[in-house]
């Protein structure tokens, strides 16, 4: 019998999760249904439990309701509840257990699919909002040097941080100076406007890595502004998105797929 996932926000027809999933269940000989769900703004409990009612196993979940799932799990990862946010929900049995999968997908994608060690290296994590929350622990865990998170508004950066400690270091934009990163990670939803964050150039040490959460055609508005303030190599969100999937299909089916054929498929280079 066919076992059903599904990827639920609001909106989600834009999502690429059906097209991910249903490669890596080829790839792994897996038998799922992935579709997308849309969930009133004001009925994502009523949604999940109807879908987790009629059979479903399991769902990811996309803006904005990663706080709403987190409440709504009845147990929890720890990475989850460091980022007070689930992206992943498994039904097992009467529970629902809650994962997040974004940081453990953007630090595969830097330090697997992009080669960039991130063992003592300078990280920018530019955003104070649910994506920037999602990540800290998972680029802690790395072994980094430094971890500043710089947001336009300062107060909220430092709520942020004192939920890690010491080792995140708010900042304001204007305050960053040219204290050259040697990541920089953009997390706001800038690009989706057609903005970038007010960043000095400095940000960007030689050889640096501009990163974009965000995806699209061409090149982010953040993308636009690192390449002419010189960083070295740039990449959008592409690559963490398909790499948190795989993270969520082995939270699911126990199997991890390759995602460098995934995302050669969906950069059309394959």
């Amino acid at each position: 019998m066919t076992d059903r996932y599904a990827v639920v926000g609001n909106p989600v027809a834009h999502s690429l999760s059906p097209e991910i999933h249903a490669a890596f269940a080829r790839q792994t000989g897996q038998d799922i249904a992935y579709t997308r769900v849309l969930a009133p703004l004001d009925e994502f409990a009523r949604t999940v439990e109807t879908f987790r009612a009629s059979g479903g196993k399991g769902l990811n979940v996309t803006v904005p309701f990663k706080g709403e799932a987190f409440r709504l799990a009845t147990e929890r990862t720890d990475r989850a509840l460091a980022a007070e946010a689930v992206n992943t929900l498994r039904f097992d049995d009467g529970r629902v257990h809650g994962d997040t999968t974004d940081g453990p997908g953007l630090v595969r994608d830097i330090v697997d699919n992009l080669a960039v060690p991130l063992a003592g290296k300078r990280v920018l994590l530019v955003g104070a909002g649910g994506a920037a929350r999602g990540v800290i622990q998972a680029l802690l865990d790395t072994g980094i040097e430094a971890l500043v998170l710089a947001n336009r508004t300062v107060a909220r950066a430092r709520e942020l941080a004192d939920r890690f400690g010491s080792e995140v270091e708010p900042r304001g934009f204007d305050a960053l100076g040219d204290a050259g990163f040697d990541v920089v990670v953009n997390a706001t939803s800038a690009s989706l406007s057609g903005e970038a964050p007010p960043l000095a150039p400095g940000v960007f040490a030689p050889g640096s890595l501009a990163y974009d959460m965000m995806y699209g055609k061409g090149e982010t508005p953040f993308l636009v502004a690192a390449r002419a303030a010189g960083a070295a190599q740039l990449t959008d969100g592409l690559g963490m998105l398909v790499e948190q999937a795989a993270e969520s299909f082995l939270v699911w089916r126990g199997v991890r797929p390759q995602t460098a054929p995934v995302l050669a498929m969906l950069r059309g280079t394959e």
